[in-house]
């Protein structure tokens, strides 16, 4: 019933290509259509988190003497996706969506191979930063092409069955990488990530529909689209504040494996503990289907931040202890991460609703803030490590306090307010 309502909401928000007839013989329905944007967003969940089962083996094959370095094979990795998506947005807007996906998916194919293939750090590092380039062009166009058929809140209902079906990736990516560590080395999460890449490759060519053709976007300049993003209040904001939050995110993956196994010694259990985690973003995704429906996006998004900021006051109050117990320390990330799933979706709605016209370049722009912003952030918490919980859980609580600065001064102060979107001026 879903499926059918949402068929019927994407017909009413046809892209002008979907207009003039031009169709597969066989159109594309709504279960595939989600299911293929979530692979295509939910690449870069994959591999980033099949990878942290196998750090601790790769610092030692390469040669990885401190610790916290082992780290660097995410950080590379979401500089390198942070960089590309400043060209594949722009270069899908000229070109339509299809060529330049193909071709950040072929990218991210031949760096993997050099990646399995490294004897070194710095090589797999480098061809870490390749294969994020290249794994920029599936995120960042796989918004776009949401935002070609969809808007306002029918584009935050679509982005939360999305990401539904994007958290499943960091929920079964751990134990995908501890599976594939007990039958062969740590090369063989690269085989994994190789064929996810192929089948997506193939998939999106011979089903996903062209959303864009000459003439359905206006020829806006680049420097022309890039002053229509800075001049949004609503887009500016809300990317900054997605960026705070997707700092949390990352600080979180980065620490995750030490936290786990050096702190708690779970050993083997790290991927289960991981993916119960994380899973309770399923949940929240699919109540913010209905939830963004009747209340708007601000209004759910906003409850969500003070909820969260909420959950780290008490983490606050407790004094932030190094050594919580680990049920406690699971409770506080289950509910924050509930927030996150309420929270996310809209923030990144939001973002791109005055965007429609130049959906991919602003897609590429509002990606590489909020990647690099996540990076950063990321790095400096879980760099922070110091054999406790207490940097990850202060890195949290000062996150979302940023990231509320960052709306309220996008709302003027104004939360739980339902309008119109801030048009660029």
């Amino acid at each position: 019933m879903v499926a059918a309502m949402l068929q019927r909401k994407d017909g009413s928000a046809a892209s002008p290509a979907q207009k003039d007839g031009d169709r597969p013989k066989t159109e594309m329905g709504f279960p595939e259509f989600v299911a293929l944007m979530g692979l295509m967003m939910g690449l870069t969940a994959l591999s980033v988190d099949i990878m942290l089962p196998a750090l601790g083996e790769i610092g030692q094959a390469l040669h990885v003497s401190a610790p916290n370095d082992r780290q660097l094979v995410i950080t590379y990795y979401l500089l390198g996706f942070a960089v590309g998506q400043l060209l594949f947005g722009p270069l899908s807007d000229r070109l339509g969506r299809k060529g330049p996906l193909a071709a950040g998916l072929i990218i991210f194919a031949i760096a993997d191979v050099v990646a399995l293939c490294s004897t070194s750090a710095p090589l797999l590092f480098a061809a870490r930063a390749v294969q994020g380039f290249g794994a920029a062009a599936p995120r960042v166009i796989a918004l776009a092409i949401i935002r070609d058929r969809y808007a306002g809140r029918q584009m935050a209902q679509v982005m939360s069955f999305v990401i539904m079906v994007f958290i499943i990736m960091p929920i079964v990516a751990p134990m995908i990488g501890q599976s594939v560590m007990q039958l062969v080395v740590w090369r063989g999460v690269f085989g994994v990530l190789l064929a996810v890449a192929l089948i997506t490759l193939a998939w999106s060519w011979l089903r996903l529909r062209e959303t864009v053709r000459d003439g359905a976007l206006p020829a806006v300049s680049l420097m022309g689209a890039l002053r229509n993003i800075v001049c949004s209040r609503q887009t500016v904001g809300y990317s900054v504040g997605f960026g705070c939050f997707f700092g949390i995110m990352m600080s979180y993956i980065a620490s995750a494996e030490q936290i786990f196994v050096d702190v708690y010694q779970l050993g083997s259990m790290f991927p289960l503990v991981f993916a119960s985690v994380s899973s309770v973003m399923i949940l929240a995704s699919f109540l913010n289907s209905r939830l963004v429906m009747r209340y708007g996006m601000r209004r759910v998004s906003h409850a969500s931040l003070l909820a969260f900021i909420c959950v780290c006051a008490g983490m606050a109050a407790a004094g932030f202890p190094a050594h919580p117990p680990l049920l406690v320390f699971c409770g506080f990330m289950m509910a924050t991460f509930f927030c996150f799933g309420l929270l996310g979706p809209n923030f990144n709605a939001l973002a791109m609703e005055p965007m429609g016209s130049i959906a991919g370049t602003a897609s590429s722009f509002i990606g590489f803030y909020t990647t690099t912003s996540g990076a950063v952030f990321g790095w400096i918490v879980g760099h922070a490590f110091d054999g406790s919980v207490r940097p990850l859980t202060m890195g949290f609580s000062a996150l979302a306090v940023l990231c509320l600065i960052a709306v309220l001064v996008t709302e003027r102060f104004q939360l739980f307010q339902s309008h119109q979107p801030l048009q660029t001026h």
